[in-house]
């Protein structure tokens, strides 16, 4: 098979043929029709990420189609299609584990980090952490659910019941959750770099009622906001923008330094909270609340032996929505 390889921290990816892996107890194999491009994967190569295992396949948004499946994987058969998000294995029985919080299991590993991810021709994957997909979205469409959608939606759960929410850093996570804020009779309030025109522009056609740079001041306060972009330097920005008891919620896996701020940003019991990985009930919970709400990703697609350009082009914010790597038919 083939397979995107990152070697070394700060080094290129490399196109190598392999074998193909047999699955081990409880897992499938899925050959891999589609694997959306994320920042993490940015984060990754640039080494600001926790721990990573090295040589790594990266990609953690994969939508793959069952080979194969190893003993006591139940509940998937061959054929099915599946999603495999940022989560991918945690041990079940530590206590953050045995009260539902195994997006903080210790022992976590994740997909295109520690586990070998998408950027290849098949890919060995936990079951429990295999998602079934709604027939309704296309591989390549279905892609971006996986950790743009999952983060997103878990990030939308935490600024509570807020009628105005900012978005701060207009890519793959927030022109999802932006469409699933507005099916909820949310306002939306679009932060993008500044003099990004053609960002803003996007966000109003999802139907954002204001957007602007990520240094301007939104029209009203927003009740809640959640900064997807990786600079820390938002915080503050994001607070100033918050009511009297609003929240800030950091939504990326790794965030610049927040720099000091006067704690008047953050009187009137207004707070600060950060969003970590996932948890499968995220996922169940965000896959049901697709049958009910009209969305559509955006996406630019790219060949698997483009994963860097894919990368690239997203570091410089070249397109609008999510990379994906189409990887076969």
């Amino acid at each position: 098979m083939r397979a995107i390889v990152l070697q070394s921290i700060g080094g290129p990816l490399v196109l190598e043929e392999r074998a193909v892996a047999e699955p081990g107890p409880g897992q499938l194999l899925l050959r891999v029709r589609a694997c959306a491009v994320c920042r993490t994967d940015l984060h990754l190569v640039d080494g600001e990420l926790r721990d990573p295992r090295l040589p790594i396949v990266p990609g953690h948004q994969i939508v793959g189609i069952v080979e194969r499946a190893g003993r006591g994987a139940g509940g998937h058969r061959t054929g099915d299609r599946v999603g495999v998000p940022w989560l991918g294995w945690t041990c079940g029985a530590c206590p953050q584990c045995i009260a539902g919080r195994e997006n903080l299991c210790p022992d976590a590993r994740f997909t295109g980090c520690q586990i070998d991810g998408g950027f290849a021709d098949y890919a060995v994957a936990d079951a429990r952490y295999c998602f079934p997909i709604p027939e309704r979205f296309g591989d390549a469409e279905a892609a971006p659910l996986l950790c743009g959608g999952l983060i997103g939606y878990r990030a939308l759960r935490m600024a509570g019941d807020a009628t105005r929410l900012g978005l701060y850093g207009f890519g793959s996570a927030a022109h999802v959750i932006a469409q699933v804020a507005r099916a909820e009779g949310r306002q939306v309030f679009a932060f993008t770099r500044t003099g990004d025109v053609e960002g803003q522009r996007f966000a109003r056609s999802l139907g954002a009622v204001w957007a602007g740079g990520s240094g301007e001041a939104p029209p009203v306060a927003l009740d809640a906001a959640i900064i997807f972009a990786p600079v820390g330097a938002l915080v503050p920005a994001a607070l100033q923008a918050v009511r009297p008891g609003g929240t800030v919620v950091c939504a990326g896996i790794h965030m610049s330094d927040i720099p000091s701020f006067p704690y008047a940003l953050l009187w009137e019991e207004r707070s600060v909270r950060s969003v970590a990985n996932l948890t499968r009930q995220d996922g169940e919970e965000f896959f049901a609340t697709l049958s009910s709400v009209e969305l559509a990703t955006t996406i630019s697609e790219y060949s698997l032996e483009r994963a860097g350009d894919a990368l690239d082009d997203l570091r410089h914010g070249r397109f609008d929505g999510s990379a994906v790597l189409r990887v076969s038919v």
